[in-house]
């Protein structure tokens, strides 16, 4: 099983633990497990899922902490970005290239549902 490290969410988009502290990025990453899990219809636990859960909850709590260094805002799986800070994100992937990808996980992650006719 898998855990949800303040560094993994760090690590997505090249910042620093003097530019986001580590209970900040707690708080994302517990977001995000919860939003993930309210996307997939099950409890996400960020100390102990599996790699791809792990991979989601990742990718979201990074999103979120995109907004949180630009000033935007994220609800669930809506953001608002308000002005770039460009010293801390100038490495970080697009934002619509980190949000496409948790959107595959989470399809991935979904199971179908199959129901009698």
């Amino acid at each position: 099983m898998a855990s949800v490290q303040p560094k993994d969410v760090r690590r997505i988009i090249h910042v620093s633990e003097n530019e986001v502290p580590d209970d900040v990025v707690q708080d994302m990453i517990r977001r995000a497990s919860l939003i993930v899990g309210l996307e997939l219809g099950r409890n996400i636990d960020h100390t102990d899922c599996t790699e791809i859960e792990k991979e989601a909850v990742t990718l979201l709590a990074a999103i979120y902490m995109i907004c949180y260094l630009t000033g935007g805002g994220a609800v669930g799986l809506s953001f608002r970005l308000g002005d770039l800070n460009i010293s801390a994100l100038e490495k970080a992937p697009s934002l619509e290239i980190l949000k496409a990808e948790l959107e595959r996980i989470l399809s991935g992650l979904k199971e179908p549902y199959v129901g009698v006719v």
